[in-house]
């Protein structure tokens, strides 16, 4: 049993899904693993809507695996997202889970 912020989780695997599951958030760490403009992520996750980009990149900044750096204070802002050294260490799982879409989808034929 791992305890985390007062939650409880049953075993190592439901305890990383805290962290990468849900819909989008494995998806955008792979775009993260170099540093981008909001705007390039953007353009990268065009299927993801911009409130749910929005807020799942809220969700990762909180949980400690992106950091989010502003470089104007006044409109249009400009916005940098990148992966912190936590956030790093999850770079092979994210390819690992990437290889095995790529290989899927080819032995799929889809």
């Amino acid at each position: 049993m791992y305890s985390i912020d007062n939650k409880q989780y049953p075993c190592s695997t439901s305890l990383t899904m805290k962290y990468i599951g849900g819909k989008w958030k494995a998806v955008i760490l792979i775009h993260l693993i170099e540093k981008k403009r909001y705007s390039e992520l953007r353009k990268e996750c065009k299927v993801i809507t911009e409130r749910t980009l929005s807020l799942q990149l809220k969700e990762l900044e909180e949980d400690g695996l992106i950091t989010r750096t502003v470089h104007t204070n006044k409109p249009p802002l400009r916005v940098d997202y990148e992966l912190t050294s936590f956030g790093r260490t999850l770079i092979p799982l994210l390819q690992a889970i990437a290889q095995w879409g790529s290989k899927t989808a080819e032995t799929l034929k889809l």
